[in-house]
């Protein structure tokens, strides 16, 4: 009797369909509760009823394991890939505080540090293109900008 491919199949679908090509007849092969082995002929009809539903157990099986891979993308694994983490109300409530405080620290500085600290961090530019703008050195630049965060952290207590 030849067997019909294994497939994929849920616990709850114990059976095995064969077709012996010799006879020209379609069987179902299960294992009762009392552990004994029985093989049944069947008919067209029931076969394909058989048949239809393993089909539909693989398109289920497929569907779950899909269900649960993008699951875990979504829940755990795409935190861990995401660029922006993120944080907890502990942490941005934090931040919030540490950078009022820092607000506070850069507006007692003098007016130029003020201003060459806020070009340099909040603005991106370069000693060289700040020392351009106000007519001087990049050394004095960074000299300016250097003991100004020495204020801040004095300020902050740092």
């Amino acid at each position: 009797m030849a067997k019909m491919p294994i497939r994929n199949k849920s616990k709850d679908n114990p059976y095995i369909l064969g077709f012996n090509e010799n006879k020209n007849v379609y069987s179902v092969e299960f294992v009762d509760n009392k552990k004994v082995m029985h093989n049944i002929e069947i008919s067209v009809e029931v076969y394909k009823a058989f048949d239809e539903f393993e089909l539909e157990d693989i398109s289920q099986i497929h569907k779950y394991r899909s269900h649960i891979e993008h699951s875990e993308i979504y829940e755990e694994s795409l935190n861990a890939r995401s660029v922006h983490k993120p944080i907890s109300v502990e942490e941005e409530v934090e931040s919030k505080i540490i950078f009022e405080e820092l607000k506070l620290a850069i507006n007692q500085l003098s007016t130029i540090q003020k201003r060459r600290i806020k070009m340099y961090y909040f603005e991106d530019m370069t000693l060289e293109e700040i020392a351009k703008i106000e007519g001087t050195t990049h050394q004095a630049i960074s000299k300016s900008i250097n003991k100004g965060i020495e204020e801040i952290k004095k300020i902050m207590k740092i």
